[in-house]
């Protein structure tokens, strides 16, 4: 399913910035990934704006930065994050 939803009454300038780089981000894709269902959205607490794909990694973005790729280690908790999405594919080969 690849259903894009943010609650824009929740956010500011820079996080709708951010929304559209990982929006962007992720149309960019040569891969065909899924989107998680509910997948996406806006976390208050970090300030990161997230679209989680099925594969695991998260493409994010906070305060209008640069969009980065997130990979959760789901054994120990820890995330990395990528400059590109190629590293976050690497990241994932990795953890298998």
């Amino acid at each position: 399913m690849n259903k894009i939803e943010f609650d824009l009454d929740i956010m500011g300038s820079s996080d709708i910035q951010s929304m559209h780089l990982v929006i962007g981000a992720y149309r960019g894709l040569s891969t065909n990934e899924e989107i998680m269902e509910g997948g996406t959205g806006f976390n208050t607490m970090s300030g990161y704006v997230y679209i989680g794909l099925e594969n695991g990694i998260s493409i994010c973005s906070c305060f209008g930065q640069s969009v980065d790729y997130l990979v959760t280690d789901f054994e120990d908790g820890e995330e990395t994050f990528f400059d590109t999405y190629e590293e976050a594919e690497e990241k994932l080969k990795q953890l298998s």
